[in-house]
């Protein structure tokens, strides 16, 4: 019985420490190989919340352990970059990215894998990197209680949720010119971005996206494209 009630006290302290924990504003620096870290956008992607880095890559933005940042601009690789433990008690994080460099011509590549040489019967299940927290979590069943219990179970799925949609801003980026955007969808250059993030709620445009159907995706833009319109108008 004594055992147990310690058992008991250990997941209550472990719940206490994770759901009491309170966003605060994080120092951050973008550092660019080779490249100008100025102007780069960073989003925190959990809370919505921006910021714009300056001269020499510092910004400031709301944060807490397992928020998920992501960083873009033209002129360097998308980054994201989840914050951890450490990161929020020292109160700064690094993200640390390439600047942008021309596209190489097309290089053909010959692959061999397991199912073409016998090894398997079919492919291998591919985690991403936020899957694999999630598996990291459950490999065990003292894990997978414990991690239920605190909630970071939860945290890690949702963030596989935000890691897709990542990608999906990732391929939606640089598929239309900004003056498409302008021109024949009313949205201006400075609200395309979050045009973006609207795009990639929607389930239909993201399957069209993923399937790399570009007709379907510019169809279903030109819906979303007044609904996100009137969204505005509606606010002003």
């Amino acid at each position: 019985m004594k055992k147990n009630n310690t058992l008991l006290l250990l997941f209550l302290l472990v719940s206490s420490c994770v759901f009491s924990q309170q966003e605060k504003l994080l120092s951050g620096t973008v550092v660019v190989k080779d490249g100008n870290p100025k102007g780069i956008h960073v989003l925190n992607i959990v809370n919505e919340k921006e910021a714009t880095t300056d001269a020499t890559g510092n910004f400031s933005i709301l944060g807490k352990t397992d928020d998920v940042l992501v960083i873009s601009s033209p002129s360097v690789e998308m980054r994201r970059k989840e914050i951890e433990k450490t990161d929020y008690e020292s109160g700064k994080v690094t993200i640390e990215t390439l600047a942008s460099v021309t596209e190489l011509d097309e290089v053909e590549i010959v692959k061999f894998d397991a199912v073409s040489l016998g090894i398997l019967s079919k492919p291998a299940k591919e985690y991403t990197p936020a899957e694999r927290r999630v598996y990291s979590a459950n490999s065990t069943a003292v894990d997978a209680l414990l991690n239920l219990i605190s909630g970071r179970t939860k945290q890690l799925k949702a963030n596989v949720k935000v890691e897709q949609k990542e990608f999906l801003l990732e391929k939606l980026d640089g598929l239309f010119e900004e003056a498409y955007y302008e021109q024949n969808l009313g949205i201006s250059k400075e609200r395309i971005k979050g045009f973006h993030y609207y795009l990639v709620e929607n389930p239909k445009f993201a399957n069209a996206l993923n399937a790399k159907d570009k007709t379907l995706a510019t169809f279903l833009m030109v819906e979303l494209a007044r609904e996100y319109n009137g969204l505005a108008n509606d606010k002003k």
